[in-house]
């Protein structure tokens, strides 16, 4: 029981957040996702509805080792350096109704140390 309130909760934060926040061709929505295993990490031009660049924990070639937090960290790196590499330098950081600690801000300080501005 105690799930299903937590996840209409962190729902209802969403639809918050994303009343104020939308990706645009200039500047793409960072999104963010948390499981239990991995960290996900997109970069969405809302106005086509595409994913322009995505990462993950649970890539192939991902090799972080550590906590989960240090691999967050190596996420947001591996995502802004293929954000760059696409030509996309600013993003809106979406959270996706978590909080804005632990896993989530390991991952928005990896992004902005590779060089992402948001």
């Amino acid at each position: 029981m105690a799930g299903k309130i937590k996840l209409s909760r962190r729902e209802r934060i969403k639809k918050g957040i994303r009343k104020r926040i939308t990706g645009s061709p200039e500047r793409p929505r960072l999104s963010v996702f948390r499981s239990n295993k991995g960290i996900y990490a997109q970069i969405i031009d809302d106005n086509g509805g595409i994913t322009l660049v995505a990462a993950s924990s649970s890539e192939k070639d991902f090799s972080a080792k550590g906590t989960k937090i240090d691999q967050s960290k190596e996420v947001g790196k591996k995502v802004a350096e293929k954000a760059i590499a696409a030509g996309i330098k600013e993003v809106v950081f979406d959270r996706n109704g978590y909080l804005y600690h632990g896993r989530v801000k390991s991952l928005a300080e990896g992004a902005r140390e590779a060089g992402l501005i948001f």
